[in-house]
């Protein structure tokens, strides 16, 4: 196995369906896995100045964090580098971010507590021996995730879309509507003129 150490451009390269085996041994034990760890240990176990935490998510995304984010701890991600937001977001406590197959925030969104974006699954054929599959997540602008929601592995939530609390949102959710329930349903439509 080659020592050298992996880049983060190779790591995105792994969360596909068919990745290099070499590449994905290498990303494995990489401690890039760990690092995403320590910065979430960090920011949930010492008190940090909103400052602070937005140093802190800029390490974990491994991009620069608008200064307009805000963000109540605990939190954690498992892989952080394939985590982007926009500006004015707000996560609270709680939430847990599993972003190896992409998670995309966008400008305006706010994020419940508790809150879970996953963006892998694992094959269900047991020939595929419950390989990893990949699925990016994006929340569009001003899009409202609910407490204890979670959105599932492909999905899109639409701009000014509404989660409700407790929400599992497997399919995609429509720009200016409220969805709720397991699996989330439409429960109500936005009218544009009540978005702002």
């Amino acid at each position: 196995m080659d020592d050298k150490k992996i880049t983060l451009e190779e790591a995105l390269q792994c969360f596909c369906d068919d990745p290099d085996p070499e590449l994905e041994k290498r990303l494995n034990s990489s401690d890039m896995f760990q690092e995403a760890v320590k910065i979430s240990m960090e920011i949930s176990t010492r008190y940090h100045t909103p400052e602070e935490l937005r140093d802190l998510m800029s390490q974990l995304t491994g991009r620069q964090v608008d200064g307009t984010f805000r963000m109540f701890p605990p939190f954690s991600a498992d892989f952080g580098k394939n985590i982007t937001f926009g500006k004015d977001v707000f996560v609270n406590a709680g939430c847990r971010f599993q972003d190896q197959g992409g998670i995309r925030i966008g400008d305006g969104v706010m994020i419940g507590h508790n809150v879970v974006i996953a963006t892998i699954n694992h094959d269900l054929d047991p020939k595929m021996a419950r390989k990893n599959r990949y699925a990016p997540v994006t929340v569009c602008d001003h899009a409202w995730i609910g407490s204890n929601a979670t959105i599932l592995p492909g999905v899109t939530v639409g701009e000014w879309a509404v989660v409700a609390a407790g929400a599992v949102v497997t399919k995609d959710v429509e720009p200016y509507t409220v969805v709720g329930g397991v699996p989330a349903k439409v429960i109500k439509r936005i009218a544009r003129d009540d978005a702002r």
